[in-house]
């Protein structure tokens, strides 16, 4: 279904589409508009079966996330800048136990000067912590990764971020297509946990270890990561047959061909991008 809509309105119907069955908010500028869109789903009753926690930060925001993956819940959380920064301890302690948990980065300066515009420092800053990060170039890529990102979580045992760029993104209106739940179904099967807290069987999760034990685990999360590089091409490929439209993949390449001159970059500048190659190829440079 074509829609114009504000972009975290989309990612908040996509994220939905996805039956998550926690969902924990704080707010920060700017992914805000998502999870208060998720917010009157879940009070409207049209996103059920769904918790909704309002929490005291995002470091509280992140614990929450763990906990209710680790008991066998499809989880998802969202933040911005500071935020992410703030619950930097807890993203690693997701990552190390494998929960395959989803999160919108909603990327944003980092301060200070205090800023709330647009800027990549705060995903980049979590490189390394195990994450795997999917970059939108637009709203209808927002959208379309964060099916993509619950499939690869739950396959892989790893959290994924989602990173749309602050207001250029969240906050602009742009025509995206909603799929439809039968669709997104097809393309993104039941949660089914594969470790799961039961006070009936209790067991001790992320304890202390070793340095031979630690450096085993940090070599798991690598092979995850390599693995990664297998999946999310052929998923992108499935869900252009599901779907009917490309999106995601590992990169995408733009008048490549002949190029002496190419340009590597993430995100919604892409499309300015490629407005300037278009200029500059009419002058003749080969970019």
């Amino acid at each position: 279904m074509l829609k114009q809509t504000e972009g975290s309105a989309a990612v908040a119907e996509a994220v939905a589409l996805c039956r998550p069955e926690v969902i924990c908010a704080y707010p920060i500028s700017p992914q805000t508009h998502i999870v208060e869109a998720l917010g009157r789903m879940v009070t409207a009753g049209t996103l059920a079966p769904c918790e909704f926690i309002n929490v005291e930060s995002e470091f509280a925001a992140m614990s929450v996330a763990i906990g209710a993956s680790a008991a066998g819940a499809r989880a998802y959380t969202a933040t911005a800048s500071q935020g992410l920064l703030f619950m930097a301890e807890a993203v690693y302690n997701a990552a190390g136990l494998g929960l395959p948990i989803v999160m919108t980065v909603a990327n944003r300066a980092i301060g200070a000067p205090i800023n709330i515009w647009n800027d990549h420092t705060d995903a980049l800053s979590q490189r390394d912590c195990g994450w795997l990060q999917l970059f939108a170039e637009d709203n209808q890529e927002a959208l379309d990764l964060h099916i993509q990102a619950f499939r690869l979580a739950e396959e892989l045992s790893l959290p994924v971020m989602v990173c749309m760029d602050g207001f250029i993104l969240t906050h602009a209106y742009e025509r995206v297509d909603l799929p439809t739940q039968a669709q997104v179904d097809a393309y993104l099967p039941p949660y089914e946990p594969r470790q799961v807290l039961d006070p009936a069987d209790p067991v001790s999760i992320g304890a202390m270890v070793g340095p031979e034990a630690f450096m085993e685990v940090r070599y798991l999360a690598h092979a995850k990561q390599r693995q990664a590089l297998e999946l999310i091409p052929a998923w992108a490929d499935e869900f252009r047959r599901i779907f009917g439209r490309e999106s995601g993949g590992l990169t995408r390449t733009y008048r490549t061909e002949d190029a002496e001159t190419i340009v590597v970059a993430l995100g919604s500048i892409l499309g300015t991008i490629k407005d300037t190659v278009d200029e500059m190829r009419a002058q003749g440079t080969r970019i």
